[in-house]
C-alpha cells in the first residue's frame, strides 16, 4: 500500500488501515507466546519436573491429534462396573446394609461354645512320653447363651439409626448414578455436536479463503479499494481461529467421554460396544 500511495494507485487511507491491521495483529502475539509458556509449565509442573524442563519436547510443531470417525461407547449398564465413584458408593450401601443386619442380630441370643485343654502328668518326662494317651488329658468348659435383653431398647434405637444410615447410602448411591448418566449423556452430546460444528467452520474457512483470495485480486487490479481485502482478511483470520480452537475442543471432548464412561476397557473389546 505504501508503494501504491506512492506511485498515485492509492491514498493514506489505504495505508494506514494496512499498518492498523498489521500491528493489531501483532499486538495479540505476546499474549499468546506468554499463555504457551505458561501452559508448558504447568505441564513440567504435573510431570514433576522443573518450569522449562520439557520445552523443547513440547514446542516442536504438530497438528491436533486427529480423532476417528466413530466412537465405542460401551453399553450404558456397563458405566456402573467402570465409574470408580459409583463402585464406592455401592462398596458404602452393601457395608451400611450389613451393619442393619449386625444391629439386628444383637436382638437374638447368641451361642458361644467356650473350652480348655490341658495335659496333666507328675513329671516332664512322662508328659512327653505319654501325650498321646488320652488319660493324661483334661478336657473343660462347655456351651454358654449370651442375650442382652435387658438392652432391648438401645438395641431397637442402634437398628433405627443403621437403617438410617442406610438410607443415605442409598440415597448417595441413587444421586451418584443420576450424575454419572448425566455427565455421560452431556458429553455424548457436547462431542456430537462440536464435530457439526467444526465442519460447518471448515467449509466456512475454506469459503473465506476463496473470499480473500478474490478481494485481494481485484484490490491489485485496482477494482477495489484496501477495506475490502481488510475485511476479507479479518474474517478468513478470525474464522481459522474459531476452527483452530474447535479442533481442540473437539479432541478434549473425547478425552472427556473416555473419562466419564471410567475408561479402562481392554483393547479389543470393540464388539461389545456400541457405537456412537
Amino acid at each position: 500500500t505504501v508503494w501504491q500511495d506512492q506511485a498515485g494507485l492509492s491514498d493514506e487511507l489505504a495505508t494506514q488501515e494496512a499498518l492498523y491491521s498489521l500491528e493489531s495483529t501483532k499486538s495479540q502475539i505476546p499474549v499468546l507466546q506468554s499463555g504457551l509458556e505458561e501452559a508448558m509449565n504447568r505441564v513440567a509442573v504435573l510431570l514433576g519436573e522443573k518450569p522449562g524442563a520439557v520445552h523443547d519436547a513440547l514446542t516442536e510443531k504438530k497438528p491436533v491429534p486427529a480423532i476417528p470417525l466413530s466412537v465405542n461407547i460401551g453399553i450404558p449398564a456397563e458405566v456402573l462396573r467402570r465409574r470408580p465413584d459409583i463402585r464406592q458408593a455401592e462398596r458404602e450401601l452393601a457395608a451400611q446394609t450389613a451393619q442393619v443386619g449386625v444391629a439386628t442380630a444383637d436382638l437374638y441370643p447368641k451361642f458361644v461354645l467356650n473350652g480348655s485343654i490341658a495335659v496333666t502328668g507328675d513329671s516332664l518326662n512322662r508328659m512327653t512320653s505319654n501325650l498321646t494317651t488320652t488319660e493324661n488329658w483334661a478336657l473343660s468348659g462347655g456351651p454358654q447363651i449370651r442375650w442382652n435383653l435387658f438392652d432391648a431398647g438401645a438395641i431397637r434405637k442402634n437398628i433405627e439409626i443403621q437403617s438410617v444410615l442406610q438410607e443415605q447410602a442409598l440415597v448417595q448411591y441413587e444421586s451418584t448414578v443420576l450424575n454419572a448418566f448425566e455427565e455421560v449423556e452431556n458429553t455424548l452430546t457436547a462431542y456430537a455436536k462440536e464435530q457439526n460444528r467444526k465442519e460447518s467452520l471448515e467449509l466456512a474457512a475454506q469459503a473465506a479463503q476463496q473470499a480473500a483470495n478474490l478481494a485481494q485480486q481485484e484490490y491489485q487490479a485496482g477494482w477495489k479499494d484496501f477495506t475490502s481485502v481488510l475485511i476479507a482478511q479479518r474474517s478468513l483470520i478470525n474464522l481459522q481461529d474459531e476452527l483452530a480452537q474447535s479442533q481442540g475442543t473437539v479432541t478434549a471432548n473425547l478425552v472427556r467421554l473416555y473419562k466419564v464412561l471410567g475408561g479402562g476397557w481392554p483393547y479389543g473389546a470393540e464388539n461389545e460396544k456400541e457405537t456412537y
